[in-house]
């Protein structure tokens, strides 16, 4: 898919893996809608980059926020054909910790932001591709997902974000078959360790050490490399129903 004639809907968009793919996209010609719930942020960031992007208060766990959001970009741009979901977040706990068992509704909120989230996205924006006309490859849209390193080594204390990030991977192919008769490609990206708000409140030192746990190369990756792939994605039609890890060769240790 040419980018240029390219308009996504990036949630997660105000900040992080979403901000630099939604910066990407509109540098290489890309329209870019940026769905996330940090207003001020996200208002601003669709501000610098210009007429080609808007802002869509959005939680992409709700039916008619997410409704609201697509038919929102619809007006703007006349068209979706293109959905990054980054939207996602964790909590550490353990299963049975200190205080006893997890809480269901903190293990249910997360898997609901990163899972269940994904999926409202998936199917909203789906339907509406589902409904344009193909271009010269019979492409009607591209949808990228974000799973993590966790989704394969899960540590300790991540049981809620590591089930939700798997969910994300086992979802990929068999949503990728579903919709290859409509012209519509599902790829995921696992990044590994990466310099986002998520890591923002470490320490430096910390930030410093888990950088230098990566392989090659010994650092924390970056925003903008998680923005490369996701083009390249777009760009490239024969990536379909796959999970690509965007990491180092790190394998997470379980503590």
């Amino acid at each position: 898919m040419d980018v240029k004639s390219v308009v996504a809907v990036v949630t997660g968009g105000a900040s992080g893996l979403g901000e630099a793919t939604a910066r990407t996209l509109v540098a290489a010609g890309a329209k870019v809608s940026l769905l996330d719930l940090n207003q001020e942020r996200g208002q601003a960031v669709a501000a610098e980059l210009g007429p080609s992007a808007i802002f869509c208060n959005t939680d992409v766990t709700d039916d008619g926020s997410v409704r609201s959001a697509i038919a929102e970009t619809l007006r703007a741009f006349g068209a979706i054909n293109v959905a990054v979901n980054c939207a996602g977040g964790g909590m550490p706990a353990k299963i049975l910790g200190k205080g006893g068992p997890i809480d269901l509704a903190a293990f249910n909120k997360v898997v609901q932001l990163n899972l269940m989230g994904t999926v409202n996205v998936i199917r909203l924006v789906a339907e509406k591709m589902r409904d344009q006309a193909p271009n010269e490859e019979g492409e009607r849209g591209v949808i990228i997902n974000t799973a993590s390193a966790a989704a394969f080594e899960g540590q300790i204390g991540q049981p809620a974000y590591s089930a939700s990030k798997a969910g994300i991977v086992g979802m990929t192919l068999p949503i990728a078959r579903e919709f290859a008769d409509i012209g519509i490609r599902v790829v995921t990206i696992a990044p590994g360790l990466f310099d986002t708000p998520l890591l923002a409140i470490l320490p430096p030192a910390v930030k410093e050490a888990l950088g230098q746990s990566v392989p090659f190369p010994k650092r924390l990756g970056r925003p903008s490399e998680y923005a490369s792939l996701a083009k390249h994605i777009i760009e490239n039609v024969m990536f379909n129903g796959t999970v690509l890890r965007l990491d180092g060769a790190i394998r997470m240790a379980a503590k």
